[in-house]
């Protein structure tokens, strides 16, 4: 079977057409089932339910910018190896993604309206990192699952406790997020420099505060 070269001007369309799928609410088909799936839905209240949609759309605006940040860099990446590697990461990161998307439904909240703009930054930000080298942009992997890990965390500590469907889907994400960081370690990721770890908080610092209500 012949396998077909995209030129630039593909590359261009392809990635267009994906960026306006995944950051103006198309939702993704996840290729496996919700962590969610098998547990009952319980009544939360009115406040519990809206702190839950916040953070559920925090967590659905991060797998938005997970995508486009391994995009980018597979974008640039100069090893086929490391390509690879960056796009699997990205398909696991789809069902991340509609997993939030679902959750997000069924507690009648929506997407942040801001999600095009944090796939722009993104794409761009792994697209550079690409450029750079593919040993930073695995680094740039390495530190971005790091962080997230971590927020993943802090939010399993804030969750209506008895919101079990919520917990069950980030508890699950965060696994997998230190999974995909020890692989990029593993490939050979370089260590990032400061102030680029701290500067990476801020801008996620941003992110979460404005999407948890926008």
């Amino acid at each position: 079977m012949l396998t077909r070269h995209l030129s630039r001007l593909d590359r261009l369309i392809v990635e267009t057409e994906r960026a306006l799928a995944t950051s103006l609410g198309a939702k993704p088909e996840a290729t496996r089932i919700s962590p969610a799936a098998a547990l009952p839905k319980v009544e939360l209240s009115v406040t519990e339910q809206q702190h839950a949609a916040g953070l559920m759309r925090i967590n659905h605006t991060g797998e938005v910018c997970a995508q486009a940040l391994y995009f980018g860099q597979a974008a640039t990446a100069r090893d086929a190896h490391i390509r690879t590697h960056l796009l699997a990461a990205a398909s696991e990161e789809t069902d991340h993604l509609a997993w939030c998307g679902e959750r997000l439904d069924e507690l009648a909240s929506r997407p942040s309206l801001l999600n095009p703009l944090w796939y722009a930054g993104s794409f761009a930000l792994g697209a550079m990192a690409g450029l750079i080298g593919d040993r930073v942009s695995l680094g740039f992997v390495v530190e971005t699952e790091r962080q997230v890990e971590a927020h993943l965390g802090e939010h399993l500590k804030v969750l209506p406790t008895q919101d079990t469907r919520s917990r069950a889907i980030v508890a699950q994400m965060q696994s997998e997020e230190a999974a995909h960081g020890l692989a990029a370690k593993n490939a050979g990721a370089r260590e990032l420099p400061a102030p680029i770890p701290s500067l990476m908080r801020m801008a996620s610092a941003v992110m979460k505060a404005v999407a948890y209500r926008i």
